[in-house]
């Protein structure tokens, strides 16, 4: 269950490691060969870090806020966070970078943890219109600011290295929440500050 710590037991790791050396003999190589002996331990190892998201809870890097912000009642924005994600499809790369921002009502949260609640979400099996969904929603429940935008550009080796193999190409999803989507002159502004105008 995402968000929930868990240990892996001996057997567990065998399993895994195991599975690793069956896709190499899958695929025509042999597992045992000098380049590939130490693969499967690798691949194990990468996987619990590509995939360490599931461990981590990110609403719980929005609990520490701060209300004495100097009357500061303007739109919050960090942007370009790169991350790293995999397409649950075909376990392919997606690389991107996300914008996050929000228009506080009576606090704000330290800009670190914006990043924070990206990467634990993106350090998942994704698809990348979830994944933007995710991030606003998390923002919006924990936060209740005004409003939220998330804008996420990446590019999918599902789609650039197979498949129609079109390299170069990046997707936009964006979601608007509260004023940014209710009200012209707000989105318009954070759309401006994006860079997207």
């Amino acid at each position: 269950m995402a968000g929930q710590p868990r240990d892996r037991t001996d057997e567990e790791r065998a399993r895994a490691l195991e599975a690793v050396r069956e896709l190499l003999r899958w695929i025509g190589d042999d597992p045992d060969r000098e380049g590939l002996a130490e693969t499967p331990r690798r691949v194990v190892d990468a996987y619990l870090e590509y995939f360490q998201g599931y461990e981590q809870c990110p609403e719980t890097y929005l609990k520490r806020t701060f209300e004495q912000v100097g009357g500061y009642d303007e739109i919050v924005l960090l942007k370009d966070i790169p991350f790293h994600s995999h397409c649950e499809h075909h376990m392919a790369p997606i690389i991107g970078k996300a914008h996050v921002a929000y228009l506080p009502t009576d606090r704000v949260v330290g800009i670190s943890k914006l990043a924070r609640v990206v990467q634990a979400y993106a350090r998942r099996l994704q698809v990348q219109e979830r994944l933007t969904a995710e991030i606003a929603d998390c923002v919006q429940k924990i936060l209740e600011p005004q409003g939220v935008a998330v804008v996420i550009e990446a590019s999918h080796a599902c789609m650039t290295a197979r498949g129609v193999k079109t390299p170069g190409v990046s997707m936009t999803t964006s979601r608007m929440m509260g004023v940014f989507r209710q009200d012209d002159k707000a989105r318009q502004e954070v759309i401006r500050l994006l860079g997207l105008a």
